[in-house]
């Protein structure tokens, strides 16, 4: 990609943070309906690498939930956006009472990599009976189980496919 592209990723993505309603981005909801309301709390593209010939950059979602298609639709709008296909106008109305077709980018790749456990622990944690959930102790053998068999499997799929 170019020397600017990952910042132009991420200056789109930044809009989404915060609560919008989210009903143009899965099936089934109706402008405003309390229930498409949901949270992002950070979004970003990372630093793009190269493994076999191809060029990746890891986008990370964190959000207190999502719904079908959400987390791909966002993808695919922000990568329309900066391709130029749309505007940044197209993502504000979206969140409007207006029906918009946003496009889904491929789902090869999409996985759930952590749970956060946020507010169960500000909860539950620190009560003397319950201990906080967590990740921590435990990295460096999920890094080593994504990389050789998810990731790896990603990567091959995608050779293959040209998804």
């Amino acid at each position: 990609c170019g020397p600017n592209t990952i910042t132009d990723v991420n200056d789109v993505f930044k809009h989404f943070l915060g609560v919008h309603y989210y009903h143009n981005y899965t099936s089934g909801k109706l402008p405003m309906e309390p229930s498409s309301q949901r949270y992002i709390m950070e979004f970003e593209a990372g630093q793009p690498f190269e493994r076999q010939g191809m060029e990746w950059s890891v986008v990370k979602v964190k959000g207190q939930s999502f719904m079908l298609h959400q987390i791909r639709k966002m993808v695919g709008l922000g990568i329309a956006i900066v391709r130029g296909h749309t505007s940044m106008k197209t993502m504000e109305e979206a969140w409007g009472m207006k029906r918009i077709d946003i496009p889904r980018a491929p789902g090869l790749g999409l996985m759930l990599d952590q749970i956060h456990y946020d507010r169960y622990n500000k909860r539950f944690g620190g009560d003397g009976v319950h201990e906080g959930l967590g990740w921590e102790g435990q990295m460096e053998v999920v890094e080593k189980f994504k990389e050789d068999f998810i990731f790896s499997d990603i990567i091959e799929t995608e050779g293959k496919r040209k998804a």
